[in-house]
């Protein structure tokens, strides 16, 4: 009787599909922090001026197209994370979020992954012109969410080091903002899935506006912005956003007001999450947040 019994679990084990079969077998590969943010532009020059000149970071990298227009540049803010600029923003188009990057230490580890929790992924790896690895899947919320792993030669591997100028506003990507229409939905991928944490959520009277998403396997975050109804193009420009973290918020207002030839930058304000922060936009609307560490007492 045990022999048969044994014989079925083998049996049954023998005929369950691969992918289900990698799922249970194989951890998750880490995810080591939030890489980059691609940010949609109109102009590339005003884009430029606004992250390079008015923010401070270098444009460590360019990429172009064929009749040498600009096709991305990077901007970078630390060895590990970069703001991405592609001039590809039409017209009357209103998303500006391209894409948002995580960095792997194993690409093809985590496309496989992915794929057993039933992830549609790509058939296989591409090389970037950074000369990395890299995929790109969909969130719940249609966001494009991109895995990238740094590989020895690469663009962002040479320019270790290099480029981290002391014009910077900030030398920390701390999260980027997404919309979210369904928070369960979306921790199904995120939470589930990915492992990420809850460690915050908050909003206005009685509602939940926001819920912070801590990486497993560092600080950064992303932040859900809910909107369970329908997303207008005001809420868009507001949601979709990067934050970079500032010791101090004053200090950093004094330096880019000597940037702005005296032009007023908004007012600082204490957020729901009882931190200083100041809202800042570029010419096309994208919302950059500075956010000072610790909550005020």
């Amino acid at each position: 009787m045990m022999n048969n019994l044994i014989k079925t679990f083998v049996l049954a084990a023998l005929l369950l599909p691969a992918n289900i079969l990698f799922a249970q077998n194989t951890e998750r590969p880490r995810i080591i922090g939030l890489a980059h943010v691609s940010i949609k532009v109109s102009d590339i020059n005003k884009a430029r001026a606004y992250y390079g000149t008015f923010l401070g970071y270098d444009e460590a990298f360019t990429y172009y197209n064929k009749d040498s227009s600009v096709s991305v540049a990077f901007f970078k803010v630390n060895d590990r994370q970069y703001i991405e600029i592609t001039p590809t923003l039409q017209p009357k188009e209103v998303e500006r979020l391209g894409h948002f990057c995580f960095q792997t230490d194993d690409a093809e580890k985590m496309r496989m992954y992915l794929s057993a929790k039933g992830i549609t992924v790509p058939e296989k790896l591409l090389v970037g012109r950074d000369r990395n690895l890299h995929f790109t899947v969909m969130d719940p919320d249609s966001h494009k969410v991109e895995f990238v792993q740094v590989l020895p030669g690469s663009d962002h591997f040479i320019n270790k080091g290099k480029h981290n100028t002391d014009k910077r506003v900030s030398d920390r990507l701390l999260h980027t903002g997404i919309t979210v229409k369904d928070a369960k939905k979306a921790d199904g991928f995120y939470k589930d899935i990915l492992g990420f944490v809850e460690f915050w959520r908050g909003g206005y009277a009685d509602t939940i506006n926001w819920i912070n998403m801590r990486l497993p396997d560092c600080t950064d975050y992303i932040e859900y912005m809910l909107y369970p109804g329908e997303i207008t193009p005001v809420n868009l420009h507001s949601a979709h956003h990067i934050s970079l973290m500032v010791p101090d918020l004053q200090k950093s207002i004094e330096l880019l007001s000597e940037r702005t030839n005296g032009k007023n930058l908004g007012a600082p304000k204490v957020g729901i999450n009882k931190r200083w922060l100041l809202n800042m936009y570029d010419p096309d609307g994208t919302r950059t947040e500075l956010m000072e560490p610790h909550t005020v007492k």
